[in-house]
Parts: structure tokens; C-alpha cells; sequence
């Protein structure tokens, strides 16, 4: 059955080509559902000798009478109708010459063959498509539902029957008045070929193929789909595209599951009937161990890679930092089983620990080491209607040991295990164990910022589950890999991330000019996160930023109206030939903890193009007064003392009030507060509660 079903995996177009092999003289419905006996022969052979095709010609309409007994226990009257009219149909054109039909049955079988070698290229392609597992689990399903619980009772009486009747036999035998030695002889030929039917309808090579095929889907999701939903999880936990695919894995692991389930229903029937019956050499005695051997193994290793940390470490006041712990606060962790079974629930009590096994507590001198506190234990239960068996942790971690060892603390990483066991009704014991992601510890939230910077370096950089001392031998980023990453810290946090623009300027300003954002250009860890010439590291100047971004400029953010950044000199190129008055919102890059500033284009008929700049504004300052105000209320002097708003268009000719206007503040008794400050040729001041010059008058 295995080449009938591998042809019915191919896509449309090689299906129309099977399809032409079959007409009316052989139909497809033959080939369908006697698929294992038709493979089972040489029909080469076959034809090449009479006597051979006349006995393979009446072995078929047997075949033929079986499988249309199954459709009137099934009531499907259509195909009884069908199968009466295929028998009719092949004895007018086969009967006087059966060696016809064999070569007939030959040739299409190699023509198959021959499309099959055809599409395999296209079958390797479509294995790298996740609807590929699907398609092979909608066909191991046929498979073994083709020797279904309906079959077995079947097999059951078609073994009755051989044994009534081989028993019936030997009474007229030793009756001395019963049958004569003729009819007794026939009856035996009769007994022969009733057993020879039963031989070959135990040989239960249907199962063999399923398993086969359950090994191949089994392959697919532990070694393929599961490492990329984990890859994915990792990136998705550092700002990268939301992880949605977990549903979709745990339909196929509960799939696959509850298929190797029913085969192992199907062969504790199969010993009922061995109990009932057996000879020498019978098929089900000699490969039902076998069966349940493996069909048991593939069970094991799918439970065992089934368990999966579905949220990874996390403290809930700070669920955009995920894998960064302080000590003495609050942190979950979720955990999914991916075979939802009714009867696991309930059955499965997990048990969490920290740094289980880990070697670095033994190899390397001064890893700090933590205790749990909290309840360490969970029982797995259905959740969300019965769609999911899953468990979630709360804990506390206490420090326990703390001597300093040759790592920083952000840069120390450690892990949290899960682990749990499951009985099997054979009493036998699987242990299932995960493992979270690597985690850092901190003790103070002053830290968060380079924790979070070594959290983003591991998973960018690393794909092994468990590497604790990937910060002792540190591998170099490429600029490709940083960029892409700079850009999910600012579009998890936001709607926008960063354009090649903004990504241009950020390379300039990390590796020089010169470099020129190669996207293969190496970045050491040290040049990322390290203090550099300006006494901060790049890092902290981007995490500066986006906390202004997201507790003051959030909604300019998501408008695109904050070019950010942008270096001074690409910044007057920008404005010089824009219409006066208009202006950008661009980063500082000299101020740690991130600072905005607004830049505009004055014409002088004298000097041409001349572009200011206010001094830049901080969290202290946008704490006081809502960015959009001040750039209402932003006044400068003529040199005849006569204040007014140098800024008029945003960037490249949007007016102001159009752009901002929704975000201002109401005005107070219809009035409004603007600064009033004195006009210089090249620099403005700004809010003089920050100790610069300037006054606030009330205008109507």
C-alpha cells in the first residue's frame, strides 16, 4: 500500500497523471481499496505464465467478493452497485485471457512508478512546508483506519468460519458412513484455500506501514517543527514576531498520539484472536510484538518531547523583559503539554527547581547559587475549554550563596527546570524534563537595563537551549543580526520600528563611518554594551530612548512624525532646502538617558540657509510639560524684541498645528503660556525653570 499511498501525497498535477492510467477496463476503484494485495505481487511474472495469471485472476475476484461483503455490512449501497458491475465487467474481458489483465495491472503499476520518480524532487520541497506533516498524518490516519476495528472482526469471523468448518471435517472423517474420499478431498482443497484467505488477511502489513508513517511524522516534528517554534520563542522573547504557531504543533503531537493509540488498540485485539487461534509460521504472532514494541517506543519519544515552557521566566512588572529575575520579586513561568489526552489530566504534578545539574555550580568558582521559595509543585490541567493541558508557576527566589565569581552579574546566566513523570497503563514510567531558557538574576532594577542587553545578546546569538556559559567564551554579532534586533526593541514597545534611514545613522554611530552598516561587519559585545568614548555604552544610549519613547513620545512615535536619527550633518542636508520654518525631531546623541531636540531652517538674504537647534530636552523636562506644548508655545526674539514661533512645518511640509495639534493641551480661561525667549542668530534656549534665559507671559 505504500507506493498507492505515497502517489496520493503528490500534488494535483501528478494526480491527473495517475488518473489517466485507470478507465473503465480497470477502474481506480480496484486499485483504491486493493491496494496491499495488488503490491503484494509480481504481476510481471505473472503474465508471462497462463496457468499463474488464471489463479491471480480468480484470487482477485475473491479479493473482490471481500470488499464488497464490507460494504453491505456498511449498507454503502453505491459501491455495492460498483464492485457488482467491476466483477461483471472484468469476467467479459479477462476470463479467457487473464494473462491480459496481469500485464494491464504491470504496466500501470511501473507507469506509477515512473511519475512517482518524477515528483520526488517536488516531494523533498514540500517537506520543508509545515502543511507536508499534515499531509502525511491525513494519510497514516487512512492507513490505519483502513485496518480498522471493523476489519478485525472480520479477520474474527473468517477465522470462525475456518475453524467450524476444519472441525466439521474431521468429524465426517472419522465417520464411517460419512462423505466419500472425493468429497472429502474437496472439501479439503476448499478448507486450504478458506486458510490461505485467513494467512493473508493476518499479515497485518497495513500497521507496519502506519507506524512507518507515524516514525516519519514523528521525525518531522521533534527534529524540524518543535527546534523552529523553540527559535521562534527565542526571538519573539527579544522583541521579534509574536509566536502563534504552538496550537498548530499541538494538534499534530496529539494526532500523531492518538493514531500510535488506536494501533495499540488494534493489536491488543489482534491477541484476542491469537488466543482464539495460531499455527505455525501465523503473521500476527510473529510481528505483533514487534508492532507493539515499536508503537509503544514511538509513544514514549513523542510524550518525552512533548512537554515545551509555553511562557518562559518572567516577572509580571516587567512583562517586556522576559528572562530577567530580581531577587525576592515575583516571577511565572507556563508549561504545556503538547498530546492533549483525557487521560492525562490530571495525572501529571511538575516540579520546579533552579540550576538542576547545572556543572557551572561546580566548575566555576563563585556561580552564585538560589533557592525556591513558594509552592514548587503544580498539577497539569485542562485549560480553555479542554484545548490545552498545561500548568503555571508563581515564585519567589531567594539568593542562597552569593560569592562573586569571574562573570558581572548580568552577565551570569542560569536556568529553571521542569520536571514530572507519567505511569502508562503497562505501569510502565516515562520522565518528561524541560528546560527554561537561560535567565539572568539580578538584584536590583538598576540593573535591568544591561541584563536585558546580555538576554538580547544570548538568544540573537545562540542556539543551544541551555549554553550557561555562553558569556565565557562570547561570540561576535554581525550588523545584520544587531539591526534587525535594534529594530524589535522599538516595534514591541511600538507600532514603528526602525527604517534603513534610522538603522544607517545607528551603524555610523557604532562602528564609524567608514564601515558603512555592512551588514557582515563583526560587533564585539564589549563595543555593544560597554562604556564608551562619551561614558556611556551604546546600548544604554538606545535604552534611554526608548523609555522617553514610551512614557512621553509614544503617540509622535507611532506617527512617524520623530525622524530620531540622524546625524547634524545629514540634518542640515535635509532642511536647507525646505521652506523656512521647517523643522525635525531628532535623538541627542550625547545624553545617556535619552533627550529629544527639534531643529529648524531660517533663510537670511545675506548668509542663505541657516539651521538652529534647542537645546535638548530630558525626562525631567517632559515630565514637566507635554512635548507637543512646547513646541506650540516655543517663542524666540526679533531683534525687535517682537516674540514669535520660528517653527511652522514638520518635516518635509506637514504645518504644525496639523500634525500636533490633537495632542495639545487644553488652553486654561482661554489662555495660553508661551515661552518668551531672546533671539540669537544661531542657538535658542528653552523653559527657563531649567536655568535657562528666557520668561513665560500670558497671552490671550
Amino acid at each position: 500500500m505504500a507506493q498507492w499511498l505515497s502517489l496520493q501525497q503528490l500534488e494535483s498535477k501528478y494526480l491527473q497523471q495517475v488518473d489517466q492510467l485507470y478507465d473503465d477496463t480497470f477502474p481506480m476503484e480496484i486499485r483504491q481499496y486493493l491496494s496491499q494485495w495488488i503490491e503484494s505481487h509480481d504481476w510481471e511474472s505473472v503474465a508471462s505464465c497462463v496457468s499463474l495469471a488464471t489463479v491471480r485472476f480468480h484470487d482477485l475476484l475473491v479479493q473482490l467478493d471481500d470488499q464488497y461483503s464490507r460494504f453491505v455490512l456498511e449498507n454503502n449501497f453505491l459501491q455495492q452497485h460498483n464492485f457488482r458491475k467491476i466483477k461483471r465487467n472484468l469476467q467479459e474481458n479477462f476470463l479467457e485471457h487473464p494473462e491480459h489483465l496481469a500485464m494491464l495491472i504491470s504496466n500501470a503499476l511501473k507507469e506509477e512508478l515512473k511519475i512517482l520518480s518524477t515528483a520526488t524532487s517536488q516531494i523533498q520541497v514540500a517537506a520543508t512546508n509545515p502543511d507536508f506533516s499534515l499531509t502525511i498524518m491525513q494519510s497514516a490516519t487512512q492507513m490505519i483506519f483502513s485496518f480498522s476495528l471493523h476489519d478485525i472482526k472480520l479477520l474474527e469471523d473468517l477465522q470462525d468460519e475456518h475453524d467450524f468448518k476444519r472441525k466439521t471435517q474431521q468429524s465426517r472423517e472419522n465417520d464411517i458412513n460419512g462423505a466419500t474420499t472425493q468429497e472429502l478431498k474437496k472439501e479439503e482443497m476448499m478448507i486450504r484455500e478458506l486458510f490461505l484467505r485467513l494467512n493473508m488477511k493476518r499479515e497485518v502489513t497495513q500497521m507496519a506501514d502506519a507506524l512507518n508513517l507515524m516514525e516519519q511524522i514523528k521525525m518531522i516534528l521533534i527534529v524540524k517543527e518543535l527546534p523552529e517554534w523553540k527559535r521562534r520563542q527565542q526571538l519573539a522573547c527579544i522583541g521579534g514576531p509574536p509566536n502563534t504557531c504552538l496550537d498548530q504543533l499541538q494538534t499534530w503531537f496529539t494526532a500523531v498520539a492518538e493514531n500510535l493509540k488506536l494501533v495499540r488498540q488494534q493489536l491488543k485485539k489482534l491477541q484476542e484472536l491469537v488466543l482464539k487461534f495460531t499455527y505455525e509460521n501465523d503473521p500476527i504472532s510473529q510481528g505483533k510484538n514487534t508492532l507493539e514494541e515499536r508503537a509503544l517506543s514511538l509513544f514514549k519519544n513523542l510524550i518525552v518531547n512533548s512537554l515545551v515552557v509555553e511562557r518562559q521566566p518572567c516577572m509580571p512588572t516587567h512583562p517586556q523583559r522576559p528572562l530577567i529575575i530580581k531577587t525576592g520579586v515575583q516571577f511565572t513561568a507556563k508549561l504545556r503539554l503538547l498530546i492533549v489526552l483525557p487521560e492525562f489530566n490530571c495525572h501529571l504534578k511538575v516540579k520546579v527547581s533552579f540550576d538542576k545539574d547545572v556543572t557551572e555550580c561546580r566548575t566555576v568558582k563563585g556561580f552564585r547559587r538560589f533557592n525556591l521559595l513558594g509552592t514548587n509543585t503544580k498539577i497539569m490541567n485542562m485549560e480553555d475549554s479542554n484545548t490545552s493541558l498545561s500548568a503555571e508557576f508563581r515564585h519567589l527566589i531567594h539568593l542562597f550563596l552569593s560569592p562573586q565569581g569571574p562573570l558581572i552579574v548580568t552577565e551570569e546566566l542560569h536556568c529553571v527546570c521542569f520536571e514530572t513523570q507519567l505511569s502508562l497503563p503497562e505501569h510502565s514510567m516515562i520522565d518528561l524534563e524541560v528546560t527554561s531558557l537561560p535567565i539572568v538574576v539580578i538584584s536590583a532594577l538598576t540593573q535591568l537595563p544591561s541584563a536585558w542587553a546580555s538576554v538580547l545578546w544570548y538568544n540573537m546569538l545562540s542556539h543551544e537551549p541551555k549554553n550557561l556559559s555562553f558569556f565565557l567564551n562570547l561570540p561576535t554579532a554581525t550588523w545584520g543580526q544587531l539591526s534587525e534586533v535594534l529594530s524589535w526593541q522599538f516595534s514591541s514597545i511600538t507600532k514603528r520600528g526602525l527604517n534603513s534611514d534610522q538603522l544607517s545613522m545607528l551603524a555610523d554611530k557604532l562602528m564609524g563611518r567608514e564601515a558603512g552598516g555592512n551588514p557582515d561587519t563583526q560587533i564585539l559585545w564589549t563595543k555593544f554594551c560597554k562604556t564608551g568614548d562619551k561614558g556611556f555604552s551604546f546600548w544604554h544610549w538606545i535604552e534611554g530612548i526608548l523609555d522617553i519613547i514610551k512614557k512621553h513620545l509614544l503617540n509622535l512615535w507611532n506617527d512617524g512624525f520623530i525622524i530620531g536619527f540622524l546625524n547634524k550633518e545629514r540634518e542640515k542636508a535635509m532642511l536647507k532646502d525646505k521652506t523656512q520654518g521647517t523643522f525635525l525631531l531628532r535623538f541627542s546623541e550625547s545624553i545617556r538617558d535619552g533627550a529629544i531636540t527639534f531643529t529648524w531652517v531660517e533663510h537670511t538674504l545675506l548668509d542663505g540657509p541657516k539651521v538652529h537647534s534647542v537645546e535638548p530636552y530630558t525626562k525631567k523636562e517632559l515630565t514637566a510639560i507635554p512635548f507637543p506644548d512646547m513646541l506650540r508655545n516655543y517663542r524666540v526674539m526679533t531683534t525687535d524684541n517682537v516674540p514669535f514661533n520660528p517653527l511652522l512645518y514638520l518635516y518635509p511640509n506637514i504645518p504644525k498645528d496639523q500634525a500636533f495639534g490633537r495632542y495639545y493641551s487644553k488652553p486654561v480661561e482661554g489662555k495660553v503660556m508661551v515661552q518668551v525667549l531672546p533671539y540669537v542668530s544661531c542657538r535658542s534656549w528653552t523653559v527657563p525653570a531649567h536655568g535657562r534665559k528666557g520668561t513665560f507671559k500670558w497671552l490671550p
